[in-house]
């Protein structure tokens, strides 16, 4: 299979963000410009699932609760990326894009916050959806989701209760995660939308990560044979 077929794209696709620093490391240059490197692929790849293969839902990895224990200076530096990405221009640059963030964002200064919820509620009815993960954890979202049906009184859960109380509250499983730079691990990430996902696993380096290696992943996809624990005669 060498081109993709649009009526087979997945509908909601994950990406776990990895090898920034190693990409720069590898160049002679400081980590932070892997990070910058890094967030200047996240708006083409994004753009290009959104607008290009019409991918209504994308889910971004870009800083975990365990990231904290980077060097301050890198962190300083994620933090402000993080103030410029959820800027105003994130409207302007993400036409008819709901932005969702997954993960406790209060604990960012104030102007990241202030950032944050200025998109979220400006961009709150778009149709398409971009959860972004900072301050993210797996496990910290089931916690999350069951502190909220505790609270709320729920007498029994099901699977539907869950979901109701995750980040990604009313949305669909995530169909495809591609994690690049080599690893082959999903490091606490989206544990439960990630339960039927297929997985690939792209030695490319994030900022390396192109719109061929893009096609390339989405064709990877299209030949994947999913029966959800059932048989196909």
């Amino acid at each position: 299979m060498s081109n993709i077929e649009l009526k087979k794209l997945p509908q909601h696709i994950a990406f776990i963000i990895d090898g920034n620093g190693r990409w720069a490391k590898s160049r002679g240059l400081p980590r932070t410009l892997g990070h910058k490197a890094g967030f200047e692929t996240l708006k083409k790849i994004t753009k290009e699932c959104f607008y290009n293969y019409k991918i209504p839902i994308v889910s971004i990895y870009a800083f975990s609760t365990e990231n904290w224990n980077r060097p301050q200076k890198e962190i300083d530096y994620l933090i402000d990326l993080f103030e410029d990405y959820t800027s105003e221009k994130f409207v302007k640059d993400y036409p008819g894009v709901k932005l969702n963030v997954m993960g406790d964002y209060t604990k960012f200064p104030d102007r990241v916050v202030r950032n944050v919820e200025a998109c979220m509620e400006t961009t709150k009815d778009n149709k398409l959806i971009f959860n972004l993960g900072i301050n993210y954890s797996g496990q910290d979202e089931l916690v999350y989701a069951i502190n909220g049906i505790i609270n709320d009184g729920h007498k029994s859960v099901t699977r539907e209760v869950v979901e109701e109380y995750l980040y990604t509250a009313g949305q669909p499983p995530v169909d495809f995660c591609v994690r690049t730079s080599g690893e082959y691990r999903l490091s606490n990430f989206m544990l439960w939308q990630l339960a039927y996902a297929e997985l690939y696993f792209p030695k490319v380096k994030w900022p390396g990560f192109n719109r061929k290696h893009l096609k390339d992943s989405l064709i990877e996809y299209q030949s994947r044979d999913r029966r959800f624990g059932s048989i196909k005669e």
